[in-house]
């Protein structure tokens, strides 16, 4: 049987030793660990974002760790591989023959180009150079690179020329990298201006818009805002961000896709 924690301080320091090892908490959760109320794992939430050892989310809490800036290329690159490749899966499925595809820059997209690459009846467009790379081994014929200023942080070519290149096209399906996603105020953001910028003329070109965001990025704050969740035709996920849509108006649960991680 669990020992219940009878103390707000006990409580409350297990509650913080849990966000140092887990990306987020959610409130069912804590109560079953914890052998309290909802009311009393409310209230000691309250109390520990008022001390700046926590951040509030929709139905749980998150490490301030978590509140990120830009990882490196490196670290995204082999962080959540099964669940971006189970999105990855999961948005091809959604793409027509003949699709014009447009693939902003990241990991994720670059797990859907990998999908795409042999794929001859689609028109592919991309910013990213990792992508920009698997297509050109692949030696596809209908493939446009954007060029750009070149920017290692998400290996992606963006700024004016960019933007100017990108508007000169008319595609079927956008796939958006998100940094992160802000279930509160309804945000999709990105890391940088220079990011929302090459992004806003993504958007701007492409009939649907598909944000792709493994459950992490529901953990984050990002400084730029690409566009707001009501601007968007889906968000595929995985099973990790679950948690995160519990409280989430229907009209915005209803853009959710939650795909199936990829086996090793």
């Amino acid at each position: 049987m669990k020992a219940v924690m009878n103390t707000a301080e006990e409580r409350q320091k297990k509650i913080v030793e849990l966000l140092q090892e887990e990306l987020f908490l959610d409130i069912t959760t804590l109560t079953r660990r914890m052998s309290v109320s909802v009311a009393t794992i409310r209230r000691d939430l309250d109390e520990l974002e008022q001390a700046g050892l926590l951040r509030r989310t929709h139905g749980g809490a998150v490490s301030v760790n978590q509140v990120a800036q830009d990882p490196t290329h490196a670290t995204r690159a082999v962080s959540r591989l099964p669940q971006k490749a189970g999105i990855a899966a999961e948005a091809v499925r959604m793409i027509a023959e003949g699709d014009a595809v447009l693939l902003d820059a990241g990991t994720t997209t670059l797990e859907i180009a990998k999908l795409l690459a042999e794929r001859k009846d689609l028109t592919v467009i991309s910013n990213g150079l990792d992508i920009i790379n698997e297509m050109t081994r692949a030696e596809r014929q209908n493939f446009y690179s954007v060029g750009g200023e070149f920017t290692d942080a998400n290996r992606s070519f963006r700024g004016p020329l960019a933007e100017n290149f990108i508007r000169q096209f008319n595609v079927d399906k956008l796939f958006l990298n998100a940094a992160s996603v802000d279930l509160e105020r309804g945000l999709i953001c990105t890391t940088t201006p220079l990011n929302a910028s090459v992004e806003k003329a993504m958007i701007e070109v492409s009939s649907r818009v598909i944000v792709v965001a493994d459950y992490s990025k529901f953990t984050k704050s990002s400084l730029s805002v690409t566009t707001q969740i009501d601007d968007v035709d889906v968000i595929i996920t995985d099973k990790g961000a679950q948690g995160f849509l519990e409280k989430v108006p229907d009209k915005w649960r209803r853009k959710f896709v939650t795909a199936t991680p990829a086996r090793n």
